[in-house]
């Protein structure tokens, strides 16, 4: 039995599956979830390393809901519409889970990772956003999404490269979404 069956018989992870990333967001997971879903594009980064969009002319987006693409679009020179689907929401739960299916450009039919992202209230009230991308051991060792590294060097390229999706997140955060209302203070008997 391999080391991906055996995983998948005892439901523990795979050793060089999961990449991972947290950051704090200093709004609600409401609106956290928001950001993340509805936004998409406002925080997404820019750039050959983020998008297949040349320069800055790629949407990224989600639609909401179970089914729902995330994708990519842009225009080419010609101004033909191009559309490049990612992936498929898997689970909504707002404001606290959503889990969507993950393909690279260089993937072949019936290859996909997923991404689970979880939404945590803090005890400040913030948010603890964490992303989980997994199903790495499922794709071969020469696949080209792999850039020629080795899984521990894939893994930790993977989660620094959500970990600089996620300070855009945070920072997006703190530019674009609406102030918390102060909280109400108790009335003051006269």
């Amino acid at each position: 039995m391999s080391a991906v069956d055996s995983a998948r018989a005892t439901d523990e992870p795979t050793p060089g599956d999961r990449a991972r990333a947290t950051v704090g967001v200093a709004v609600e997971p409401e609106a956290a979830f928001r950001l993340f879903t509805e936004q998409m594009d406002l925080w997404w980064r820019r750039g050959q390393r983020f998008r297949i969009a040349p320069g800055d002319r790629g949407l990224m987006a989600m639609e909401a809901g179970v089914g729902g693409r995330v994708f990519e679009s842009w225009h080419d020179d010609a101004g033909q519409e191009l559309v490049r689907e990612i992936g498929r929401v898997q689970v909504w739960q707002p404001p606290e889970r959503l889990v969507f299916s993950w393909r690279g450009v260089n993937f072949a039919a019936g290859e996909e990772t997923q991404v689970e992202v979880l939404f945590k209230r803090t005890a400040s009230g913030n948010t603890q956003v964490s992303v989980e991308h997994r199903g790495w051991a499922a794709l071969r060792a020469d696949h080209p999404v792999r850039h020629g590294q080795a899984v521990p060097a894939f893994i930790r390229m993977m989660s620094l490269w959500w970990g600089d999706q996620l300070t855009t997140l945070r920072l997006s955060a703190v530019d674009r979404m609406p102030p918390r209302p102060p909280p109400e203070t108790p009335a003051t008997p006269r």
